[in-house]
């Protein structure tokens, strides 16, 4: 998968040394995996080419590599290096609405995973996209943004963690993104229970903007995830030659825990959706209730507005005019008719 020139020997580090996305083509990390063998950090994306192109050679053993696309020279340097398909540079240039899958391109698999950033926040803009191109021998790996589950990957391998093969590899990420996206159902499910506690309870002011934003959540979620198990299944009915049985197993349990996660939040998203028909109904019923209070006032001022509008006319021939007792006569002929249109209405509202 790598152009190979001959460099001088590569360098391999303790896994504690590298710095962080410090690399000079956006190297955020890189290791060398080896049977029976702890990984090995690799201390730049130059000191990879030869043992990308070496590791074939040992059975069990491959390289990872994780670039940072916002580095202006990680791209450049895979398209000269890195022998990935079309497919992949297409995918990374996509719009910001990526289905999650795994595909077979030739004898590589390729996949575009989602994954939810550092800085999550319950938001459906909080989710962003890796872009992974797996091999027998390389495993290479890039992103925009930081993401937790590749970084829970990142965590494992340097305590140490053993990993078999290449797709053992992409089997560990998708256990990590299918726990961290267990988490965020499981977060989301208590918040989901104390707003529809408050609901049940008539507390349901203030809690029409959170539900909506759990709901976009949910469905943004379920809308990026749902075809990875689908589109995984067609990869393995035709899998590469070099992928093994074992890590065709693998990637069929994976499968089923993103089933699971799916279903989870396809339960939560109908709950939330209760809620919101619940918290209309009990708006609706709010908005009802002060439009009919507005509608009694409006109709007991009615015999008031009536009465001072013909008698402030200022035209000759007014009753009462000239009466001593004409203003007294006039209130208790406005108090006797709202007193009647209320009666009317509260036996009407009786009935």
């Amino acid at each position: 998968m790598l152009n190979t020139p001959q460099p001088p020997a590569a360098t391999l580090l303790p896994p504690t040394l590298p710095s962080y996305g410090a690399d000079a083509h956006g190297l955020i990390c890189g290791y060398r995996f080896r049977p029976g063998r702890a990984a090995e950090a690799i201390a730049s994306a130059e000191a990879a080419l030869p043992l990308a192109g070496a590791a074939p050679d040992e059975p069990g053993s491959f390289v990872w590599l994780h670039l940072n696309l916002s580095h202006a020279g990680a791209e450049a340097w895979m398209r000269t290096h890195a022998e990935l398909p079309d497919s992949f540079y297409e995918a990374l240039h996509e719009g910001s609405s990526r289905s999650t899958r795994i595909e077979r391109d030739g004898d590589t698999l390729f996949a575009v995973i989602n994954d939810i950033t550092f800085d999550f926040s319950f938001d459906a803009s909080d989710v962003a996209t890796l872009w992974l191109a797996v091999g027998p021998g390389l495993v290479l790996s890039a992103r925009r943004q930081p993401l937790r589950s590749v970084d829970r990957l990142r965590m494992a391998v340097k305590r140490g963690e053993p990993l078999a093969s290449s797709v053992a590899l992409l089997d560990h990420l998708l256990s990590d993104q299918a726990d961290e996206l267990q988490r965020i159902v499981r977060q989301a499910t208590m918040r989901v229970d104390d707003i529809e506690d408050a609901l049940l309870a008539g507390k349901h002011e203030g809690h029409g903007g959170e539900i909506a934003r759990l709901r976009r959540l949910m469905v943004r979620l379920q809308r990026l995830l749902a075809p990875e198990p689908s589109a995984l299944m067609r990869t393995l009915s035709r899998p590469p030659a070099w992928l093994a049985s074992e890590d065709r197993e693998q990637l069929r349990r994976a499968s089923e825990e993103f089933a699971l996660v799916l279903g989870d939040i396809a339960a939560l998203q109908e709950r939330i959706k209760l809620m919101q028909d619940e918290s209309a109904a009990r708006v609706a019923e709010d908005n009802n209730r002060s439009l009919f209070t507005l509608t009694m006032v409006t109709v007991l001022a009615l015999p008031i507005n009536l009465v001072s509008g013909l008698f402030g006319m200022n035209v000759g021939g007014i009753p009462l005019a000239e009466h001593g007792h004409g203003f007294w006569i006039m209130v208790s002929l406005i108090a006797g008719l709202t007193g009647l249109i209320a009666f009317l209405a509260l036996r009407r509202m009786r009935r």
